[in-house]
Protein backbone atom coordinates (compact mmCIF):
# COMPACT_ATOMS: atom_id res chain seq x y z
CA UNK A 1 0.00 0.00 0.00
CA UNK A 2 3.23 2.15 0.64
CA UNK A 3 4.60 1.66 -2.49
CA UNK A 4 1.11 2.86 -4.34
CA UNK A 5 0.66 6.07 -2.19
CA UNK A 6 4.53 6.91 -2.36
CA UNK A 7 3.88 6.29 -7.18
CA UNK A 8 0.58 8.65 -6.30
CA UNK A 9 3.06 11.33 -4.60
CA UNK A 10 5.57 11.05 -7.14
CA UNK A 11 3.46 11.24 -9.96
CA UNK A 12 0.56 13.44 -8.94
CA UNK A 13 0.86 16.26 -11.57
CA UNK A 14 0.61 13.48 -14.28
CA UNK A 15 -2.30 11.51 -12.53
CA UNK A 16 -3.98 14.71 -11.61
CA UNK A 17 -3.83 15.93 -15.17
CA UNK A 18 -5.27 12.86 -16.48
CA UNK A 19 -7.82 12.95 -14.11
CA UNK A 20 -8.96 16.81 -14.49
CA UNK A 21 -8.19 16.49 -18.63
CA UNK A 22 -11.02 13.17 -19.01
CA UNK A 23 -13.26 15.63 -16.93
CA UNK A 24 -12.35 18.62 -19.65
CA UNK A 25 -12.69 15.79 -22.28
CA UNK A 26 -16.27 14.38 -21.15
CA UNK A 27 -17.84 17.68 -20.13
CA UNK A 28 -16.12 18.43 -23.87
CA UNK A 29 -18.25 15.67 -25.24
CA UNK A 30 -21.60 16.44 -23.33
CA UNK A 31 -22.01 19.84 -25.06
CA UNK A 32 -21.03 18.44 -28.04
CA UNK A 33 -23.55 16.07 -27.86
CA UNK A 34 -26.02 18.41 -26.30
CA UNK A 35 -25.27 20.80 -29.50
CA UNK A 36 -25.81 18.05 -31.54
CA UNK A 37 -29.67 16.96 -30.33
CA UNK A 38 -30.63 20.95 -30.12
CA UNK A 39 -28.86 22.63 -32.90
CA UNK A 40 -27.59 19.70 -35.17
CA UNK A 41 -24.33 18.39 -36.31
CA UNK A 42 -23.25 21.21 -38.41
CA UNK A 43 -23.95 23.29 -35.37
CA UNK A 44 -22.35 21.36 -33.09
CA UNK A 45 -18.98 20.95 -35.07
CA UNK A 46 -18.67 24.63 -36.31
CA UNK A 47 -19.88 27.38 -34.26
CA UNK A 48 -20.81 25.08 -30.89
CA UNK A 49 -17.46 23.72 -31.09
CA UNK A 50 -16.20 27.48 -30.66
CA UNK A 51 -18.39 27.90 -27.61
CA UNK A 52 -17.79 24.26 -26.31
CA UNK A 53 -13.76 25.19 -26.40
CA UNK A 54 -14.51 28.40 -24.86
CA UNK A 55 -16.61 27.29 -21.66
CA UNK A 56 -13.63 23.82 -21.46
CA UNK A 57 -10.93 26.39 -21.59
CA UNK A 58 -12.46 28.13 -18.68
CA UNK A 59 -13.19 24.84 -16.53
CA UNK A 60 -9.15 23.66 -17.47
CA UNK A 61 -7.74 26.72 -16.35
CA UNK A 62 -9.60 26.37 -13.29
CA UNK A 63 -8.89 22.85 -12.41
CA UNK A 64 -5.66 22.93 -13.80
CA UNK A 65 -4.35 26.15 -11.88
CA UNK A 66 -5.99 24.72 -8.57
CA UNK A 67 -5.31 20.98 -8.68
CA UNK A 68 -2.61 20.04 -11.19
CA UNK A 69 -0.32 22.27 -10.93
CA UNK A 70 -1.51 23.90 -7.62
CA UNK A 71 -0.21 27.74 -8.97
CA UNK A 72 0.27 30.07 -6.22
CA UNK A 73 0.73 33.21 -8.63
CA UNK A 74 -1.11 36.42 -7.45
CA UNK A 75 -1.35 39.58 -9.24
CA UNK A 76 0.02 40.39 -12.50
CA UNK A 77 1.68 37.30 -12.53
CA UNK A 78 -1.58 34.98 -12.49
CA UNK A 79 -2.90 37.40 -15.10
CA UNK A 80 0.14 36.60 -16.88
CA UNK A 81 -0.33 32.91 -16.19
CA UNK A 82 -4.07 33.40 -17.55
CA UNK A 83 -3.28 35.18 -20.48
CA UNK A 84 -0.64 32.50 -21.35
CA UNK A 85 -3.23 29.45 -20.62
CA UNK A 86 -5.46 31.28 -22.95
CA UNK A 87 -3.28 31.73 -25.82
CA UNK A 88 -2.18 27.95 -25.74
CA UNK A 89 -5.80 26.71 -25.44
CA UNK A 90 -6.96 29.11 -28.25
CA UNK A 91 -4.59 27.17 -30.17
CA UNK A 92 -5.11 23.94 -29.72
CA UNK A 93 -8.95 25.10 -29.36
CA UNK A 94 -7.88 25.95 -33.45
CA UNK A 95 -6.05 22.68 -34.21
CA UNK A 96 -9.35 20.89 -32.75
CA UNK A 97 -11.54 23.42 -34.96
CA UNK A 98 -9.70 22.43 -37.70
CA UNK A 99 -9.84 18.94 -37.10
CA UNK A 100 -13.34 18.60 -36.47
CA UNK A 101 -14.23 20.24 -39.87
CA UNK A 102 -11.54 18.06 -41.69
CA UNK A 103 -13.16 15.38 -40.04
CA UNK A 104 -16.98 15.83 -39.62
CA UNK A 105 -16.81 17.90 -42.68
CA UNK A 106 -14.37 16.85 -45.31
CA UNK A 107 -14.16 13.35 -44.48
CA UNK A 108 -17.31 12.78 -42.69
CA UNK A 109 -19.63 12.92 -46.60
CA UNK A 110 -17.28 9.85 -47.48
CA UNK A 111 -17.66 7.65 -43.95
CA UNK A 112 -20.68 5.84 -44.45
CA UNK A 113 -20.02 2.41 -42.31
CA UNK A 114 -20.66 4.87 -39.45
CA UNK A 115 -23.73 7.57 -38.13
CA UNK A 116 -22.70 11.26 -38.89
CA UNK A 117 -23.43 11.94 -35.03
CA UNK A 118 -21.04 8.84 -34.23
CA UNK A 119 -18.65 10.13 -36.37
CA UNK A 120 -18.44 13.69 -35.07
CA UNK A 121 -17.80 11.60 -31.74
CA UNK A 122 -15.12 9.82 -33.40
CA UNK A 123 -13.43 12.94 -34.84
CA UNK A 124 -13.95 14.41 -31.17
CA UNK A 125 -11.80 11.31 -29.42
CA UNK A 126 -9.04 11.90 -32.15
CA UNK A 127 -8.96 16.21 -31.80
CA UNK A 128 -9.39 15.52 -28.01
CA UNK A 129 -5.74 13.09 -27.56
CA UNK A 130 -4.07 16.03 -29.55
CA UNK A 131 -5.43 18.48 -27.51
CA UNK A 132 -4.63 16.78 -24.15
CA UNK A 133 -1.11 16.08 -24.91
CA UNK A 134 -0.17 19.59 -26.55
CA UNK A 135 -2.33 21.28 -23.72
CA UNK A 136 -0.01 19.22 -20.86
CA UNK A 137 3.10 20.16 -22.71
CA UNK A 138 2.74 24.12 -23.14
CA UNK A 139 1.27 23.98 -19.23
CA UNK A 140 4.14 22.37 -18.47
CA UNK A 141 6.56 24.21 -20.22
CA UNK A 142 5.17 27.82 -20.57
CA UNK A 143 2.31 28.51 -18.43
CA UNK A 144 2.67 27.09 -14.92
CA UNK A 145 6.08 27.09 -14.72
CA UNK A 146 8.09 26.72 -10.93
CA UNK A 147 10.06 29.66 -9.98
CA UNK A 148 12.42 29.27 -7.69
CA UNK A 149 12.38 30.85 -4.31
Amino acid sequence: MQKLKDLIVKYYEQLSYLFFGGLATLLNFVILNIFQAAFGLDFAAGVGNVLNNAICILFAYWTNRTFVFRSKSRGAAAWQEFTKFVGCRIFTAVVDQLIMWGGVSVLGPMIAFVSPQLWANIVKLFSQVVVIVSNYVFSKILIFTKKAP
